[in-house]
């Protein structure tokens, strides 16, 4: 039996978790079900398992990751490419489940930091929503550019029934997603204090309530790397590489970069002023605009950590 305080990594699939625990020199397979939830726990409990760590696997971790979170372990959900790159470093190339949970772990163990978020319903609930809303949404818009060439008749029949299906589906989420907001204080205190910022509205707010909840409670520079747009550097010896954007939460990137358009340009003094002097320095649009998102995070995270709302006169300094 391993002492307590042991880390446990899980590599989760559709029908089955792969479990190891490095320590213990110990592994086993469970259904990923309600009745392989409960078997695993009485293995974590067994094994003394302390943190539990897994990749996260297109969803199906979910269910797993509350069951253990309810039953009061410590779960941290990791990027499967930090993972790879770790087993790599590690001088690890093959790959299958049991070395993939053998390798949860041992990254688990490595950096010990980790830590898991706090179980929040609510927040996962609206993540739920934006995320089907995003998709429901990309599908619609392929469908209308399939409609828009030459088609049989029935075919253009059933591309404008599926049109009409899905914007009553994307209106029946936003009401949701209205509700959501409106319905939990503190949603609807952050999306206040959010829509005050001229050029975000209902859905930027629902998108950086529901994907970057540590908004207002980190400083700037990890509110930047969470988001996506801190510029990493690629420098060796005398070699000064090109700053480069990578990682970070995608869905909310690409969900504000539309209204991030619209401040920067028209709507947002402070983000277009910004906008316009990065622009006359000779930046490239594309980088002009990453940088304006960069300081627009900035700024809603410390309106967010003080409860303030927009005032131009302290965010043109910001």
């Amino acid at each position: 039996m391993a002492q307590n305080g042991a880390i446990v990594g899980i590599d989760v699939s559709k029908d089955k978790l792969d479990v190891a625990l490095r320590s213990a020199k110990v592994a086993a397979i469970f259904a990923n079900n309600g009745d392989g939830h409960r078997e695993l726990l009485t293995w974590l409990v067994h094994h003394g398992a302390a943190k539990v760590v897994m990749e996260a696997t297109a969803g199906y971790e979910m269910a797993c990751r509350k069951f253990l979170m309810t039953a009061g372990l410590e779960v941290v959900v990791v990027d499967p490419k930090r993972v790879r790159h770790f087993a790599k470093s590690a001088g690890q190339l093959a790959k299958n489940d049991a070395i993939d949970a053998q390798m949860i772990a041992w990254f688990g163990e490595v950096f010990d930091d980790l830590t898991g978020k706090a179980q929040d319903d609510e927040r996962e609930e609206l993540e739920h929503l934006l995320t089907t809303r995003r998709a429901l949404g990309l599908m619609q818009a392929k469908v209308e550019n399939w409609s828009g060439h030459e088609r049989p008749k029935l075919v253009q029949k059933a591309y404008q029934a599926l049109l009409r299906t899905l914007a009553c589906q994307i209106d029946k989420l936003d009401d949701a997603i209205a509700a959501q907001i409106n319905g939990t204080a503190r949603f609807a205190e952050r999306a206040e204090i959010i829509r005050s910022v001229p050029g975000l509205r209902d859905v930027s707010a629902a998108g950086l309530i529901a994907f970057l909840p540590e908004l207002g409670r980190v400083d700037r520079q990890a509110a930047a790397a969470l988001l996506g747009v801190a510029p990493f550097d690629d420098d060796s010896g005398k070699h000064r590489g090109r700053r480069v954007i990578m990682g970070g939460r995608r869905k909310l990137r690409t969900l504000l970069y539309m209204p991030l358009v619209g401040a920067a340009t028209r709507h947002n003094p402070v983000l277009k002023a910004h906008y316009q002097r990065l622009l006359a320095r000779g930046k490239e649009p594309k980088v002009a605009l990453m940088a304006c998102m960069r300081r627009l995070i900035g700024i809603l995270n410390a309106m967010l950590a003080r409860g303030e709302k927009w005032d131009p006169s302290k965010h043109a300094l910001a």
